[in-house]
């Protein structure tokens, strides 16, 4: 697999690109976010399997880049972040980052999480997750087809993890889904480290919506959503 690799320090990259290298992975190194994207324009070339942007770039921020890569490809980016906060995780899965990792990280849990976002795109990940035609919990209408959501009328806009959980659960109102099987079927992996990855979507999700009680955690087991009473 080719893998782009966005990171300014060079002796990060060295080492980075050794261990990648020995898993068998292609590597092309860009050192801004300029280099990025223009690494990621010839076209007689074989694509990238994955992207893994660091955020702290020298010519523009690692979000911009992200947004500026998933507005001309579907190529899974996976960002690499100091930044281990919610809202900024939220921030980078907003703009369509697939994965993040959070500094400092074990190489054998960022090999993991590029495998399976690897293994996500393979899969075809677009494919809507019932062939029912649309779902409708109180004031929110699912449009499984053409992948829309709205809340009283006025259209929300989800990522594709976001609408793909949000369709899960509604398929079910009150019952309670594993996080097991939330990440089975969502993520279609069973690594356990994914688990960090749905609560920051179950927190955007919630957010986006504005009905934080929608979607409710139950402890030690996963979720299930909560129907607006009335």
């Amino acid at each position: 697999m080719r893998l782009l690799l966005v990171e300014d320090d060079d002796h990060v990259a060295a080492a980075l690109s050794a261990v990648l290298a020995r898993h068998g992975f292609q590597v092309v190194h860009a050192r801004s976010g300029e280099e990025a994207l223009k690494a990621l324009l010839p076209a007689d070339k074989e694509p990238f399997g994955v992207v893994l942007l660091d955020l702290g770039l020298p010519d523009q921020d690692g979000y911009e880049v992200c947004g500026k890569i998933r507005k001309r490809s579907a190529i899974p980016v996976i960002m690499v972040t100091a930044r281990s906060d919610v809202r900024s995780r939220i921030h980078g899965l907003n703009l369509g980052a697939d994965d993040y990792v959070v500094k400092p990280y074990d190489t054998g849990e960022l090999l993991a999480r590029i495998h399976a976002v690897a293994r996500r795109r393979t899969a075809g990940e677009d494919t809507g997750p019932t062939p029912l035609a649309a779902l409708r919990i109180g004031q929110v209408h699912i449009e499984l087809p053409t992948r829309r959501v709205s809340v009283d009328g006025q259209e929300v806009q989800l990522t594709r993890k976001e609408f793909d959980l949000l369709a899960l659960l509604a398929q079910r109102p009150g019952v309670v889904f594993r996080r097991e099987q939330i990440i089975s079927e969502v993520w279609r992996t069973s690594w356990e480290g994914t688990g960090r990855t749905l609560e920051v979507h179950v927190a955007s999700l919630r957010s986006k919506l504005r009905l934080p009680a929608l979607v409710e955690t139950v402890r030690g087991v996963g979720y299930r959503l909560v129907p607006p009473p009335g």
